[in-house]
């Protein structure tokens, strides 16, 4: 029998997201495919990154929701990969999840670049791996739930839609 193990590579069909590189450009983001994430990949953590306030939230696979937790008020980079870690060492997830912000019309912005190398050095720093959502209207449809804490809301949102790719 032949088992093969899915190509993870950078680049590879497999590759987390945070295997791309982080080029702004004026085109319109590609439509990404399913994510290709393993079976055994069963919990989750996704943030909604800004450069104040990180939204967190943490979902599974099994149940197919999310809940929000908390949002990490932390401008520095050093007190936000802190209290990542304590995220991190409570949840232990097999994978995390960024909300990649963009344009209306599909054009990456100033804070694209930002989330996707936030992704980056999640990757590098915590060696799990990272994959990518369109996070467009999180917010705005965090808002209109009438969310009390809309940044934590909004990665919940993030996870949510995430979780719908797998299936």
């Amino acid at each position: 029998m032949n088992h093969s193990t899915p190509d993870t590579r950078p680049g590879s069909a497999a590759a987390p997201a945070v295997a791309l590189a982080a080029t702004p450009s004026a085109a319109p983001a590609p439509v990404p495919a399913a994510p290709v994430v393993p079976a055994h990949f069963q919990q989750f953590l996704a943030f909604d990154f800004g450069t104040k306030r990180t939204g967190c939230a943490s979902g599974n696979r099994v149940l197919g929701g999310a809940s929000p937790l908390r949002t990490i008020q932390a401008e520095g980079a050093d007190a936000r990969f802190a209290a990542v870690e304590k995220l991190i060492k409570e949840w232990q997830p097999q994978a995390l999840v960024i909300g990649v912000p963009y344009h209306p019309d599909g054009a990456a912005h100033e804070n694209t670049a930002r989330a996707k190398k936030f992704g980056r050095q999640l990757h590098g720093r915590f060696r799990l791996p990272v994959y990518e959502v369109d996070e467009r209207y999180s917010t705005t449809e965090a808002l209109a739930g009438g969310a009390k804490d809309a940044d934590a809301a909004s990665a919940c949102i993030i996870l949510e839609q995430f979780l719908r790719s797998l299936s």
